[in-house]
């Protein structure tokens, strides 16, 4: 298994600072994959899923302000 990353703007991220996987960001079919889990990728820059590996992580130079 190849493990994808995802890189993500401030702007990608809800208003916690994180995402969901599965996503369509990741080009992920929600109907095929695992269930949905939020990773908080605001606090370090970085979270990966547990269940396929995929690696969220903001672009170099992108920062999450928070609402």
């Amino acid at each position: 298994m190849t493990t994808a990353t995802v890189e993500l703007l401030g702007k990608d991220l809800n208003h916690l600072g994180g995402v969901h996987c599965p996503t369509a960001l990741a080009d992920m079919k929600l109907w095929n994959t695992h269930p949905k889990v939020y990773l908080d990728v605001a606090r370090t820059g970085q979270a990966k899923c547990p269940y396929c590996g995929t690696v969220y992580k903001l672009k170099d130079g992108e920062h999450f302000d928070g609402h």
